[in-house]
C-alpha cells in the first residue's frame, strides 16, 4: 500500500513563512534599540552644549561685572585724586592766611580813620585776605574756630585744659590756632584750651 504524499508546495511555503520570520524577528530586535541610543546620545550632547552656554554665560557675566567694577574704582581714584591734589599746597598756604589775617586784625579802624597809610595798608591787606579766602572756598577748604563748641577730637587738639566753673566741662574756651578742612578731610586740626570740672575740695561753702 503506497503511502499519501503531501504536496511539494505545502511542505515549502511554511518552512519558506519560518524562515522569513525567524529573519525579521532579530532584524526588529536591533533597529529600536540603536535608535533609542541614538537619541540619547543626542540628548547627551544638547545638555553638554546647554552647560558649555552656561559656563560661557556665566564668565562674561563675571567678565562684565569686573570690568565695571575695574571701572568705577578708577573713577573713584581719579576723583579722589582730584579733590585732594591740592592738600600739601593748601597746607602751607593756611600759614600765609592766618599771618594775613593776623595783619589785618592788628590795625583797628580807629587807627586806619587816622592814618592814611594805615588806612591804605589795611585794605590792601584785607583785599589779599578775601581773595585768598575766594580761593580755599574754590576748592572747598574751610576754616574752623570752635570757640565756645563742644570739643571734637576729629577735627580739634587740646592743648592745655582749664578750671571753668561758667561753662560745661568739654567746652572750648579759647582757639590758640585755627584749624583747617579740605572737602570733608582734616587738613590741621584746631588747637584749643578746653574747660574742666574744679576740683571740689577746693570750692569753700560760703552759703552759711
Amino acid at each position: 500500500m503506497t503511502s499519501p504524499q503531501i504536496p511539494a508546495n505545502e511542505n515549502i511555503a511554511p518552512s519558506a513563512a519560518n524562515q522569513e520570520n525567524e529573519v525579521a524577528a532579530p532584524h526588529a530586535e536591533v533597529t529600536l534599540p540603536a535608535e533609542a541610543s541614538k537619541e540619547m546620545l543626542q540628548q547627551d550632547e544638547i545638555n553638554r552644549l546647554n552647560e558649555e552656554v552656561s559656563r560661557i554665560k556665566d564668565q562674561w557675566v563675571r567678565a562684565v561685572a569686573e570690568a565695571e567694577n575695574t571701572r568705577k574704582r578708577a573713577q573713584r581714584d581719579q576723583e579722589e585724586t582730584s579733590r585732594y591734589a591740592v592738600t600739601a599746597f593748601a597746607q602751607d598756604m593756611v600759614n600765609v592766611l592766618e599771618n594775613l589775617k593776623r595783619a589785618s586784625e592788628s590795625i583797628p579802624e580807629a587807627a586806619r580813620a587816622e592814618n592814611e597809610l594805615l588806612k591804605t595798608m589795611g585794605q590792601g591787606v584785607d583785599l589779599t585776605l578775601q581773595e585768598l579766602l575766594s580761593i580755599f572756598q574754590k576748592y572747598n577748604i574751610n576754616r574752623i574756630d570752635p570757640l565756645d563748641k563742644k570739643f571734637d577730637h576729629n577735627f580739634h587738639q587740646a592743648v592745655v585744659q582749664v578750671e571753668r566753673d561758667d561753662v560745661p566741662p568739654g567746652t572750648v574756651v579759647q582757639v590758640v590756632q585755627a584749624g583747617y578742612i579740605i572737602h570733608d578731610r582734616l587738613l590741621r586740626p584746631a588747637m584749643v584750651v578746653v574747660s574742666k570740672n574744679g576740683d571740689p575740695a577746693k570750692k569753700v561753702d560760703t552759703s552759711a
